[in-house]
C-alpha cells in the first residue's frame, strides 16, 4: 500500500511539473502605440516584462544587460531610462520615449539569464517591437545582429485583426530550417478563457528557408517566439554547468476593421 501511495504521489507531481514545463516564457517589449501620428502624443510608454502572456502570470524580470531602440539603423542606449515596477508582486520595467523624427522604431532588450528549475535551464529572450513614427515607413526589416532573432517579412504594425504576419527566424545569422515558434496573445484582462491547453501556446513551424507565417484572430498584441538551444552554457549556484535556452521574440499589435 505504502509503495503504490508514492508511486501515485511521483505520477501526480510528475503530471504537475510536465503542466509548468509545458508553460511558455515570453520576453515582453510592450509599446503604449505603435504607431504615431502627427497628431499623437510624442512621448510613448514601453513596459519590459517575462511572463506568460495568456495565462497573465508574471516572474520576476531583473534589470535587463541591455535595453535600446533602432532607429535609420543606429542604436541608442536606453538602459538608464528604466525605472522598476511591479505586476502581481512580480519585478518588472517601464522607460518613457519621445519621438523626435520620422521612421521607425525597433525596441529591444536583452535580459539577464533567468533560472527556471522546472526547465534545469536558464533562459534568455533577445525580444523586440517596432513603433512606426510620423508616416515614413523605413526600417523596420532592420536587423539588430542578436545571436537570435525574428527578422519580419510583414511590415509588423497597420496590421488588421486576422492579417497574416510573417517573418524568418535566424540564428547566428542564418536562418534556421523547420525553426519551432511559440505563439500566444496578451490577455491582457484575463477574459479570455482556453478550453485546454493546447489553446494557450500556438505552436507552429517554418519552413525550410526559415520562415513562419501566423493569422492572428483577435485584435490585440500578439508574440512570436522562437527558441533555440545556445552552444554557449552558464553556471548554475552549485558552480554546475547548464544549458540555455534563448529565444528570439517578437511583439506585433493588431486592430479591429470597424
Amino acid at each position: 500500500m505504502k509503495k503504490f501511495f508514492l508511486m501515485s504521489v511521483i505520477t501526480v507531481l510528475a503530471i504537475f511539473l510536465g503542466g509548468i514545463i509545458a508553460n511558455a516564457h515570453f520576453g515582453g517589449v510592450i509599446p503604449s502605440v505603435n504607431i504615431v501620428t502627427e497628431n499623437d502624443p510624442k512621448t510613448i510608454r514601453v513596459d519590459l516584462k517575462f511572463f506568460h502572456p495568456m495565462e497573465n502570470e508574471y516572474m520576476d524580470m531583473e534589470k535587463p544587460v541591455e535595453f535600446g531602440v533602432m532607429h535609420m539603423g543606429e542604436k541608442e542606449d536606453l538602459l538608464k531610462t528604466l525605472t522598476g515596477n511591479s505586476i502581481g508582486g512580480r519585478k518588472c520595467w517601464q522607460a518613457g520615449y519621445t519621438i523626435k523624427r520620422p521612421g521607425d522604431y525597433t525596441f529591444y532588450v536583452v535580459p539577464k539569464p533567468y533560472w527556471e528549475p522546472a526547465e534545469d535551464c536558464f533562459i534568455v529572450h533577445y525580444t523586440k517591437a517596432c513603433v512606426n513614427a510620423l508616416g515614413l515607413e523605413q526600417g523596420w526589416d532592420a536587423e539588430l545582429g542578436f545571436e537570435t532573432e525574428i527578422i519580419p517579412l510583414t511590415r509588423p504594425y497597420g496590421l488588421w485583426t486576422g492579417n497574416v504576419f510573417s517573418g524568418i527566424v535566424k540564428l547566428k545569422g542564418e536562418p534556421v530550417p523547420y525553426a519551432e515558434i511559440e505563439v500566444e496573445y496578451y490577455n491582457v484582462d484575463g477574459k479570455i478563457k482556453s478550453p485546454s491547453d493546447p489553446y494557450v501556446t500556438q505552436a507552429i513551424k517554418a519552413d525550410s528557408k526559415g520562415v513562419f507565417s501566423y493569422a492572428m484572430p483577435k485584435a490585440g498584441w500578439w508574440a512570436f517566439a522562437a527558441l533555440s538551444e545556445a552552444s554557449w552554457t552558464l553556471k548554475d549556484t552549485l558552480g554546475k554547468d547548464k544549458p540555455v535556452e534563448i529565444g528570439a521574440v517578437y511583439w506585433v499589435k493588431t486592430i479591429d476593421m470597424e
